[in-house]
C-alpha cells in the first residue's frame, strides 16, 4: 500500500510521500475534496519542490488535519463496547438499547463536533467538570469527501462521559459533545486503496509518567463495515466540504478507572502514527 500523509499547519498545509516533505498551494477543504484524492495529490507533489520548512513547521505549529468539516461517531461497532454500554447504563434500563442497535440493520451515528471545537495532537482534551467517570474512545476515523467517498483515515479520540450517558442514554449528547471533546490527528492518511483489516488501534494512558492502561486490537474485529457507515451517514445529509467518521471502539478501560486531569492519552495507528493528548478541564 502506497500513501501520502497530509499534514495541517499555521504554516501551511505539507505531503509527506516517499520520505520527503512538499508544501502544497491550495486550501484545506479544496484540497481533500479532489475525487481521486491520492491521485490528485500525487500530481500536485510531482510538480512541487520539496519543502525545506515542513519538518520544523510540522513540529512547532501542527494543527488538526481538519478545514470546515464536522465530525461525526459511529457507536457499539465492536462487541466489548456494546458490553461497555450496556454496563454502565444497566442501573438506568437503557442496557437493552445497545444490544439492539448492536443487532440491527441501522448503525448508531451521532454529531460529535465542529472544527472549532476539536483539537489536534499535543494539544489539551477535556473531562467535564460534571461527570465523574471518564474515558477516551481510540478511534481509526474515516474521511469522507463531499460526494461520500472515503478518502483518507485519521486517529480521532472520541472522549466520553460514562457516568453521565449511564444515568439515560438521552444525556448522550452531553456525554459526547462538549469543548475539545474530539481530538484528531496528528495527519491525514491518503492511501492508494483501502486501509487492511489487520490494521491495530493501540491505546496508552499514562498517569505521571507511568501505565494506567494499554491495550491493542485490529479493526477487523469491527461489525460494521466501513462504507456501510458512510452510507448511512451521507443518506440524507449534505457535507459540501467532506466529513469525518470515528468508526467506534472495543478498547476500554476497567470501570474502576476514570481519566483524571494531567493524565496522557496516546493512541497509534500505523501507518497514520500516534496522537497525544493531555487531559484538562475546561477553564
Amino acid at each position: 500500500m502506497e500513501f501520502i500523509r497530509l499534514y495541517n499547519t499555521t504554516q501551511g498545509i505539507f505531503a509527506y510521500y516517499h520520505e520527503r516533505y512538499y508544501r502544497m498551494e491550495s486550501s484545506w477543504d479544496t484540497l481533500v475534496n479532489a475525487s481521486d484524492l491520492f491521485n490528485s495529490l500525487s500530481k500536485a507533489i510531482a510538480a512541487a519542490q520539496p519543502a525545506s520548512d515542513a519538518e520544523a513547521a510540522i513540529e512547532q505549529y501542527l494543527l488538526p488535519p481538519i478545514g470546515s468539516q464536522e465530525i461525526w461517531a459511529a457507536g457499539v461497532t465492536y462487541f466489548r463496547s456494546k458490553v461497555a454500554r450496556m454496563e454502565e447504563s444497566e442501573i438506568a434500563g437503557g442496557a437493552t438499547f445497545y444490544d439492539m442497535v448492536y443487532e440491527a440493520e441501522r448503525p448508531e451515528l451521532f454529531f460529535k463536533s465542529t472544527a472549532r471545537r476539536a483539537v489536534g495532537h499535543g494539544q489539551k482534551v477535556n473531562i467535564r467538570k460534571d461527570s465523574t467517570w471518564d474515558v477516551p474512545e481510540p478511534e481509526l476515523t474515516l474521511f469522507m469527501n463531499r460526494e461520500g467517498a472515503i478518502q483518507g483515515y485519521t486517529i480521532g479520540n472520541d472522549m466520553s462521559s460514562r457516568s453521565i450517558e449511564g444515568e439515560n442514554p438521552l444525556y448522550l449528547p452531553q456525554a459526547k459533545t462538549y469543548e475539545k471533546s474530539a481530538a484528531i490527528g496528528p495527519c491525514l492518511l491518503v492511501p492508494d486503496q483501502p486501509i487492511p483489516p489487520d490494521t491495530e488501534i493501540r491505546m496508552q494512558i499514562l498517569r505521571n509518567g507511568q501505565p494506567q492502561y494499554s491495550d491493542a486490537v485490529p479493526i477487523s474485529q469491527m461489525k460494521r463495515g466501513h462504507q456501510e457507515l458512510a452510507g448511512f451517514l451521507y443518506r440524507e445529509c449534505d457535507f459540501p466540504d467532506g466529513c469525518y467518521l470515528m468508526t467506534g471502539t472495543c478498547l476500554v478501560p476497567d470501570s474502576s478507572f476514570t481519566l483524571q486531569e494531567n493524565d496522557v492519552v496516546e493512541i497509534t495507528i500505523d501507518p497514520i502514527g500516534t496522537l497525544v493528548n493531555t487531559i484538562a478541564l475546561k477553564k
